[in-house]
């Protein structure tokens, strides 16, 4: 990918988690932010946004750090253990999402609290990935399916335990939503940004090759 081609690549990303946050934050977060819209606090209101546009930097910037780690792991995987490497990233789907599940349960659950919450969550994360998934396979093809699926689940997952671990629920809910937004937007666009490097890498031969032929 060219320099220019990966800045809007990072730039749009970066954008996508920024305002996701600065509107979800309110909806998320609404208990706490009420008053500045019933009182019509205006200034608190854009102090507010772009507090949380800020947040959702963030986000996004955790979410490429974890993009840019996956292309490597995913290369390390396909080393070493070639055309079982789809079959490993599938346990670990597997594991994960029991994990998120049974430990997140056991960890802060009260008494005689349901599981249910806590499979939901994990069901919204995998229903999500699934449709990534499809619509990735979709655009390349089947193979890359699970590799995509690995990526938006157990990926998605390791961001995520930042705020997983002390179990706030509107900072859970807050972190999610652009994870997933980024983490769809980079896995599907970047071929996408490829393309247009080779496109653009192809024209400047081309130019060069038409110079030296007119000299």
């Amino acid at each position: 990918m060219t320099i220019r081609n990966l800045i809007k690549f990072l730039y749009n990303s970066l954008v996508l988690g920024g305002l996701l946050t600065g509107i979800l934050g309110f909806i998320i977060r609404w208990s706490e932010f009420q008053p500045y819209f019933t009182e019509v606090k205006i200034g608190a209101i854009l102090s507010t946004f772009i507090w949380l546009v800020g947040v959702g930097f963030i986000f996004a910037v955790v979410s490429q750090v974890g993009f840019f780690a996956y292309l490597f792991i995913h290369q390390f995987g396909l080393g070493i253990f070639k055309s079982l490497w789809n079959a490993v990233q599938l346990v670990l789907v597997v594991f994960v999402l029991f994990d998120l599940i049974y430990f997140r349960f056991q960890s802060f659950a009260g008494e005689n609290e349901s599981l249910l919450p806590y499979i939901g969550l994990a069901l919204f994360i995998l229903v999500a990935a699934l449709i990534v998934a499809y619509f990735k396979a979709k655009m390349t093809n089947r193979n890359i399916f699970v590799s995509a699926l690995f990526f938006m689940v157990v990926v998605t997952i390791l961001e995520w335990l930042p705020v997983l671990r002390p179990n706030d629920e509107s900072w859970i809910y807050l972190m999610i939503f652009p994870l997933i937004a980024c983490n769809a937007y980079q896995i599907l666009m970047l071929p996408k940004y490829n393309r247009l490097s080779a496109e653009e890498r192809a024209k400047k031969t081309s130019n060069i090759q038409n110079k030296k032929a007119t000299h």
